[in-house]
């Protein structure tokens, strides 16, 4: 299997099982992956995902010996079916998608793990913009993401010359939420899963679709957009536990409705 499933309590890991080739991707992975994220869409009882690496990487992008086979997909068919997919999938699920970056993240395994929301990286990770030294232009979102995330030069700059950034420098620069020592890494990204497992997640829904709105409104329209879903969440079952548990000096006990 390209990609092992195991939901634990409310936290679902994905974790991409090529270990033999970084868990590079290959058409049976993203397809496989796409399949898990729908799953975790339609799974009420799955409140968070954490996506994840088996062995030393979490995934070196594409594979390559794939993408040059005479009688493998083609550029356009691996963008359309394979990876734009895959992003959007990941920005449309109404719950929190961890990225538990666990070795190093290449190319499309980079912008991968990026598009997700909150992205953690154990300290032995890296990440590499490694299309230009193929003639490839940055892909899975990467042009429009890091960006965003670093600022517009700092993000040139490492798209064109291909610098391996270490997950230090990642933190330092503003790509990742936190990074961890190898040996506590899987302990800190699960603990972190089950937190934002627990908390109200129709809210943390509606925070990314917020987010997602605002790469391309103006002002006045993301204020809009934050009364839209503001009304939501105060509509919220959530949102009562959370006042009632204030009130009451009380631990709350979100369910995610």
């Amino acid at each position: 299997m390209t990609i092992l499933f195991e939901k634990i309590e409310s936290v679902a890991y994905l974790r991409l099982n090529r270990p033999e080739v970084f868990n590079s991707f290959n058409r049976e992975m993203s397809l496989a992956l796409q399949q898990a994220l729908d799953l975790c869409a339609s799974d009420t009882t799955v409140r968070a995902v954490c996506i994840t690496g088996v062995g030393k990487a979490f995934s070196a992008g594409q594979d390559l010996k794939e993408a040059t086979d005479p009688n493998g997909p083609e550029i356009k068919t691996i963008l359309d079916e394979h990876y734009n997919p895959i992003i959007l999938k990941i920005r449309k699920l109404a719950k929190p998608v961890i990225a538990a970056v666990n070795g190093i993240a290449a190319g499309a395994g980079a912008n991968l793990a990026l598009a997700c929301d909150v992205v953690v990286a154990s300290s032995d990770a890296a990440f590499i913009q490694a299309f230009g030294k193929i003639g490839l232009i940055p892909d899975c979102s990467g042009t429009f993401m890091l960006p965003r995330l670093i600022g517009w030069g700092r993000a040139s700059a490492l798209m064109m010359t291909g610098e391996k950034v270490s997950a230090e420098d990642a933190l330092k620069m503003g790509m990742i939420y936190k990074v961890f020592p190898t040996e506590e890494f899987e302990s800190e990204y699960v603990k972190l899963a089950n937190s934002l497992s627990i908390m109200p997640t129709k809210a943390l829904a509606l925070t990314k679709f917020a987010l997602n709105e605002s790469f391309h409104n103006s002002l006045e329209n993301q204020l809009n957009t934050e009364l839209k879903y503001q009304i939501q969440a105060g509509a919220s079952s959530d949102f009562k536990e959370g006042i009632n548990a204030f009130l009451e000096k009380r631990k709350p006990e979100f369910k995610g409705e």
